[in-house]
């Protein structure tokens, strides 16, 4: 199949179920609100070595917020309930109450299964914390130098998808880069979704396993191009640059959504070609047909 001058490839990218929460986090200004969020994404690529997979879903308009400031949904992904358990509490106590003016509320309040956020967070007021109901759900109040750090006493936790994915193949530097910008800001116009690694983008694509006992996750030697004539390549002839991004989303018809508009975003010239990673089937249930994604076009 072609998308213009693409090829793309008549595979499937394998994901599998995560759990995911949605902090939404206020601040005075924009300014503040993006030093808070990049601060918590921050070294949240992959669950590999990261303690969750984190990213800005979408910013906020004041009407949209509990406290009507300008704010951001935050979405974190991780493989159980017990690991947010941990990540979330910390990445929120280090990363959004260290920052001036932020407030944290949960953006899943319906959700059937929770974490402890402000319960656990509270015990750094050393006393002098203080909590409130409000609408039915507490949140505490925590003294700090700029006035009160609010936060709601437990963040709601869904299930979600991880691990869609588009192995992106151009000719040149340049058109590689140009390509997975074009395919991250289309991701980016999906609700529902984020792309973790840097920029949305990886440039040191995975494979489960190494000959090395103790890693989990090395290089996929298949797409470095540079590998090629010591390696079974897949990078497309044309191709010398391989970018891949990741895409994990609250549901699999977001993950699939953005999936098909960030390939109908990337394809264009000197992008030989659009693959995805995948083991056969074997390591997530959810497959991501990308011919089927696009719908034949």
């Amino acid at each position: 199949m072609q998308l213009g001058e693409t090829y793309i490839e008549d595979t499937f990218a394998e994901a599998f179920g995560m759990r995911y929460v949605r902090l939404i986090v206020t601040a005075h200004d924009r300014y503040w609100l993006l030093a808070g969020a990049m601060e918590f994404t921050g070294y949240a690529s992959s669950v590999i070595a990261c303690d969750a997979e984190a990213g800005i879903e979408r910013l906020l308009a004041p009407e949209e917020t509990p406290d009507g400031r300008p704010g951001a949904a935050l979405l974190a992904f991780g493989f159980t309930t017990q690991a947010l358990g941990k990540a979330i509490p910390n990445r929120t106590g280090q990363c959004l109450m260290t920052c001036p003016t932020t407030a944290v509320f949960d953006g899943l309040p319906d959700a059937a299964e929770r974490i402890a956020l402000g319960k656990q967070i509270r015990f750094f007021g050393d006393g002098y914390q203080k909590s409130k109901l409000v609408e039915g759900r507490r949140l505490w109040r925590i003294p700090v130098m700029d006035g009160e750090f609010l936060v709601h006493e437990y963040a709601g936790v869904a299930r979600g998808v991880g691990g869609g994915n588009l192995l992106i193949q151009a000719e040149t530097l340049p058109a590689c880069l140009l390509a997975v910008r074009r395919a991250v800001r289309a991701v980016r116009r999906v609700p529902g979704v984020i792309a973790p690694f840097p920029g949305g983008v990886a440039r040191s694509g995975s494979k489960v396993g190494s000959r090395y006992k103790k890693l989990v996750a090395s290089t996929a030697e298949a797409y470095c191009p540079t590998l090629r004539g010591l390696v079974e390549s897949r990078v497309h002839p044309r191709a010398s640059y391989v970018y891949e991004v990741v895409i994990d989303g609250v549901s699999e018809q977001a993950v699939a959504q953005a999936m098909a508009a960030a390939m109908r975003a990337a394809a264009g010239p000197q992008v030989a070609a659009i693959s995805a990673g995948n083991y056969g089937g074997k390591l997530g249930k959810y497959q991501f047909h990308l011919r089927t994604l696009l719908g034949g076009a």
